[in-house]
């Protein structure tokens, strides 16, 4: 079944894409289950949307300093202690966040976020020594698929188990699958206490001259920052949308999951890049998202055509995850990935933080659907970029 379902997805010559793709999908499930619980909960505690914007501030902050530490932490204990690690961040984090009060769900949001991101390096780093590069895109899209998958489901079932069992029950699920990828990962040997840092390289700070010194990677990074900040904004603002207009929180939920499931179809969305090129199938990809983006803003006063909006947006925005990290793939160099990789992914903190800093203050004066202004805006500037993308890509 599995060797049909691999030449079904055209990834049957690449060792191990299955099942790298499906650990994966688990991980992003986990992450995936509090999407929509966490923002509705902060909006609940705090009040209003400009101070859930600044709340996601402050968390993004922390957790991307948190990022520079875990190059050290891999070089000092090796991928396996800060794997394990970083599982019982997530878990201590599901502890916390239940218990409805602002501290926890500070705490608890940092943790969370930090543990993701140490694991998902860790993970990450295993998947590039062991998928070619040249087969990277293919595998991608399949990747992205079951990464679909686990944030289609994600988003509804949070809110739709804490309405019927409690708010502790999204948290627990979270932390289960997480630890069940981790105990996976460390029992097939994926990650491994290899110390791909050494002592002089374990500060990823030393890097960022070199990375900034190659032209590809910044333009991988900066791609990948758009994308990044629109899905952030998304799963953070189309449910307070919802719910400010009249819909439950289930219906928020099921409107994210709607969103979110469009990745799913990234193999189709790769065969259609692959008779387009990387650089025209990207570019058609921001532009689309972003108008659909500003004219959601424009019918925003329709809750129901805003709904319907957001979701053409985000199936356009599905076809850049089609490519996903496949642009720094191929520009990073071997002998470099760990370190580069750590810099790299520093984009998904990084997309949370700059859109809360500018939305922290926007929504002191503007109504939120500026935020889908701004964001529409943000993704036709991004379409710009992609003109640099290698022709051979």
């Amino acid at each position: 079944m599995s060797a049909i379902l691999a030449r079904l997805l055209n990834v049957q010559d690449i060792p191990l894409a299955l099942t790298f793709a499906v650990m994966s999908g688990v991980l992003i499930l986990g992450l995936a289950i509090p999407f929509t619980v966490i923002p509705l909960l902060a909006l609940d505690l705090l009040g209003d949307a400009q101070k859930v914007s600044e709340f996601y501030l402050v968390a993004g902050v922390i957790g991307l300093g948190g990022a520079f530490v875990v190059p050290a932490l891999i070089d000092r204990f090796g991928r396996r202690w800060v794997s394990i690690a970083s599982t019982l961040f997530i878990v201590a984090a599901a502890v916390m966040m239940p218990s409805r009060t602002v501290w926890a769900l500070y705490l608890g949001t940092i943790l969370y976020t930090f543990g993701f991101f140490a694991i998902d390096i860790a993970i990450n780093v295993a998947i590039m020594e062991r998928i070619p590069r040249k087969t990277f895109v293919r595998f991608e899209a399949v990747r992205m698929a079951c990464l679909g998958a686990g944030f289609t489901l994600g988003p509804w079932l949070g809110v739709f188990i804490t309405d019927r069992i409690g708010l502790w029950s999204p948290f627990f699920l979270m932390g289960a699958l997480t630890t069940l990828v981790c105990i996976y990962a460390l029992a097939k040997g994926f990650v491994v206490d290899r110390k791909t840092m050494g002592g002089a390289h374990s500060n990823p700070l030393r890097f960022i001259p070199r990375f900034l010194r190659q032209p590809r990677l910044k333009l991988a990074y900066v791609l990948a920052l758009f994308r990044s900040s629109w899905w952030n904004i998304f799963f953070i603002y189309a449910p307070i949308y919802c719910v400010e207009n009249g819909f439950s929180d289930e219906d928020a939920g099921l409107v994210v999951s709607m969103g979110a499931a469009a990745v799913m179809f990234a193999p189709l969305w790769s065969r259609m890049g692959e008779t387009m090129g990387m650089r025209r199938f990207l570019a058609l990809g921001y532009v689309t998202t972003g108008a659909f983006a500003l004219v959601m803003a424009a019918f925003s006063h329709m809750p129901t055509v805003g709904v319907a909006l957001l979701i053409l947006a985000c199936v356009c925005a599905s076809w850049l995850d089609a490519v996903g990290n496949s642009p720094f793939v191929r520009a990073v160099k071997p002998h470099e990935r760990a370190e580069m990789m750590s810099l790299y992914t520093t984009y998904r903190d990084v997309g949370r933080i700059l859109p809360q800093s500018a939305f922290s203050v926007i929504l002191l004066v503007f109504p939120l659907p500026a935020v889908f202004v701004v964001t529409g805006a943000g993704m036709l500037t991004a379409s710009w970029f992609t003109r640099y993308i290698p022709k051979r890509y």
